[in-house]
């Protein structure tokens, strides 16, 4: 289903609902709670005369494991850092896909998100529906419950991990990624100041009652759909489920996010509409740059704006170029 927003609308667009007045402090709470843990970092043998490549392993808050892969220039002593994260259902890329900014004297980490095709593995325990997708997981149990509670947990303890290795600069650590990843990329920077440029790309998880609204089915919110026709047709818990799922929206944390960001939409998207990635970028208040993409939609985008991400992560073109 395509918006039905038209451009100049989504341009003044914030979301449908507002941030939960205790949204910074349920967060600021469980940061207190998310030490970095012990973990896993094995040097894994490709052969390659100039890059170095890990498998990082380490436990999320809830228990399950998070898997990363981590190349970085060999011998280096202060190297800037991207952290990628991949699209929904999906797993992060191969090692190769890593070069290029090894190539430009930088690291990569791709983080696989528990459950989905990569080998981070989810040891879940949920009431409710769990037959189809993570969007709704642990929303009848309460915010600190929730599935992408977790995974955005997690994600600030593998930037301090990581920042923490002797030949990172922590000075220099930024976040990308496409669909689930620009939502995961957005919170990494909203979560962790450490973060000092992101990059994002159509991104998914925001203004959920706006999907509601839409009667978006199509994956990757169809399971939202799936719980009011099993469990609730009449909708009695939707102002519930919604004031839950709000502790997760990407488009509350955007208040949160001090770097420059970069953000991309395709305007024929109907997997993330764009109003709803509007609702992200209307929100954010730090230097940013919105690139639209008239004649996309949820596509791979190959055309220039691989380029154009990788030039900003690698400072060769900044926000205004």
């Amino acid at each position: 289903m395509k918006d039905t927003m038209t451009l100049q609308e989504m341009k003044t667009y914030k979301g449908r609902d507002e941030i939960p007045a205790d949204f910074d402090e349920f967060w600021n709470s469980l940061l207190l709670e998310t030490s970095v843990p012990d973990y896993e970092l094995t040097e894994k043998d490709f052969g390659l005369k100039s890059v170095d490549c890990y498998e990082l392993r380490f436990p999320s808050p809830k228990g399950s494991t998070i898997y990363s892969k981590c190349l970085f220039p060999k011998g280096v002593t202060s190297c800037p850092v991207v952290f990628y994260f991949h699209g929904y259902q999906g797993k992060s890329p191969d090692w190769t896909e890593g070069l290029k900014y090894t190539a430009e004297g930088m690291g990569a980490v791709f983080m696989d998100v528990p459950g989905q095709a990569g080998q981070s593995r989810d040891v879940g325990d949920y009431s409710g529906i769990t037959v189809k997708g993570q969007v709704i997981r642990g929303m009848l149990d309460g915010p600190k419950e929730l599935f992408f509670v977790d995974v955005y947990r997690s994600i600030v303890k593998l930037i301090d991990i990581v920042a923490d290795f002797e030949w990172v600069d922590e000075q220099q650590l930024y976040s990308y990624g496409a669909s689930q990843g620009g939502a995961l990329a957005l919170i990494a920077s909203a979560l962790s100041p450490k973060i000092t440029k992101t990059a994002s790309i159509y991104p998914f998880l925001s203004d959920f009652k706006r999907i509601l609204e839409l009667g978006l089915t199509t994956e990757p919110y169809d399971e939202f759909f799936r719980y009011f026709k099993y469990s609730d047709p009449f909708h009695e818990t939707e102002k519930a489920v919604l004031d839950t799922l709000s502790y997760m929206d990407v488009k509350n944390f955007a208040h949160r996010i001090t770097c420059p960001v970069l953000f991309i939409t395709g305007l024929e998207d109907d997997i993330c509409p764009p109003s709803t990635q509007f609702a992200i970028y209307n929100r954010l208040t730090t230097e940013k740059s919105h690139y639209i993409l008239p004649d996309y939609g949820h596509d791979a985008m190959h055309v220039k704006v691989n380029d154009l991400v990788y030039d900003f992560l690698t400072g060769s073109c900044v926000l205004t170029c």
